[in-house]
């Protein structure tokens, strides 16, 4: 075996995973290539949290199936957790990681030949798992809290400028439509000294931006996710690594992939106003306007909250880029309840929208729900959202129009582009020689589009 591919579906987690899962391949002496190129081995992490994500996962297994008929097939990711039956029909050759504290010892057992005869059920989703291959050789597993996935960390994040950070893991929520807490049950932080020397690692290797990514990223440094768990409520354990973290020599940027309300504390904006390498960039997550639907989801805010955070955001950072998740279509969701959503994405001035359908997922509360909204009425009001999206992205932006920002050139496809600081693109209308992939440059933003800004490069 020399060869391998990953394919990775779903969030940064998944993505930040699939980036220690090479690592790991290329230090057993693998070579990491283009699925075309018909890989020995293809790993698919794959994804669970909707109904489409899950489709994809299928179908990429299909198709690798396809293109690469002699290769050993690894699924990994949130599906084969959760949704095994779904995976049997597409899947039945494949080797199924059901516990994520399997997947090292897994991969190794594959590589050297020692686990040729595993089936499906060799990664049961226990504790202790011992598994016997065809030489007897015989491994126990174990499900380490602190490296529960025994994988190494990060020394770069192939081919990409900006890298992933994974700091926290786990959510113990339960949302009523969220299907996470079932596939990553487990509330885990990664220690600090580890996150800076990753951090460090990362830098060294080239990357000038750093996205601090987790399943709940508040919630760094806790053991649960639920705020009345916590003991020491004062405490802000995410803001005192972002201190350390800021200090990092050369890191240019720091960016949080995704907040709560609450995670808004007083100490967590003192540290974005301390550090000018952080970005004024919140990502929250909003879901719904409505009260009623909040309180069917079980979140842990109500509308009132959200509004005073993101006005108190906005009265310590400088025009700070409010982006946020909507979801359309909860059951019970009434006209009336989609208005509120309309009217709190005005108030608010989102900056950008991600708009998903509901989509039950088996094993969650919502799944049971009665009152669903049918299909039509759930596309005409994506439909709003999406077009609420560009209008109000559009009037965000219109405010740095004859400004000068710093964008961190990302790709070159004959026009350089980037991401400014508030995290829109910029189109950049001249190009220099020395004007390369990854270097942080400023320019002045002149123009305004659907898709971003267009700017030139300062003088």
């Amino acid at each position: 075996m020399k060869t391998f591919s990953i394919n990775s579906l779903g969030c940064k987690v998944n993505q930040y995973e699939s980036q220690q899962i090479r690592e790991l391949l290329e230090n057993f002496g693998l070579h990491k290539v283009e699925p075309s190129k018909k890989p020995d081995l293809v790993v698919i992490n794959s994804c669970c949290v909707t109904h489409t994500a899950s489709a994809k996962s299928r179908q990429c297994i299909r198709k690798i199936r396809k293109q690469s008929p002699n290769a050993v097939i690894i699924v990994s990711g949130c599906l084969p957790t959760v949704q095994i039956g779904e995976l049997s029909a597409v899947a039945e050759d494949a080797h199924l990681i059901r516990n994520r504290s399997d997947l090292a010892h897994t991969l190794s057992c594959i590589i050297y030949n020692k686990a040729a005869t595993l089936t499906s059920q060799r990664t049961q989703s226990c504790p202790d798992t011992t598994i016997k291959a065809q030489n007897s050789y015989k491994i126990k597993y174990k499900n380490e809290l602190n490296n529960h996935m025994n994988l190494p960390p990060l020394t770069s994040f192939d081919g990409q400028t900006r890298a992933f950070l994974k700091i926290q893991d786990g959510c113990d929520g339960y949302c009523t439509y969220c299907i996470v807490p079932k596939t990553r049950p487990f509330v885990r932080s990664k220690p600090v000294d580890e996150v800076l020397n990753e951090a460090q690692a990362l830098v060294e290797a080239g990357h000038r931006e750093i996205v601090v990514t987790g399943i709940f990223l508040g919630a760094y440094g806790r053991q649960s996710v639920r705020r009345k768990n916590w003991p020491d409520q004062q405490n802000n354990h995410l803001a005192d690594l972002l201190d350390k973290m800021a200090e990092i020599p050369n890191l240019a940027r720091i960016r949080l992939s995704s907040l709560e309300p609450a995670d808004l504390t007083p100490r967590l904006l003192d540290t974005f106003c301390r550090h000018c390498n952080i970005m004024p960039h919140l990502h929250l997550s909003l879901q719904s306007g409505s009260d009623n639907i909040l309180r069917k989801m079980c979140r842990q805010y109500r509308v009132e909250e959200f509004r005073e955070k993101v006005e108190t955001a906005k009265s310590r950072l400088d025009r700070p880029a409010i982006t946020t998740d909507i979801i359309v279509g909860f059951p019970g969701e009434t006209d009336a309840d989609f208005e509120q959503t309309v009217n709190m994405a005005k108030i608010i001035g989102i900056a950008k929208m991600h708009v998903f359908s509901f989509s039950p997922r088996k094993g969650t509360a919502a799944a049971d729900m009665q009152e669903s909204i049918d299909n039509k009425v759930i596309k005409e009001r994506s439909k709003i959202l999406r077009d609420l999206d560009i209008e109000l992205g559009l009037k965000y932006r219109r405010q740095f129009i004859g400004e000068t920002a710093k964008i961190l050139i990302e790709k070159d496809n004959g026009q350089l582009c980037g991401r400014s600081e508030r995290y829109f693109t910029v189109y950049l209308k001249n190009k220099e020689n020395n004007q390369k992939r990854n270097s942080v440059v400023k320019v002045k933003l002149i123009e305004n589009r659907e898709n971003g800004m267009a700017g030139a490069i300062a003088r």
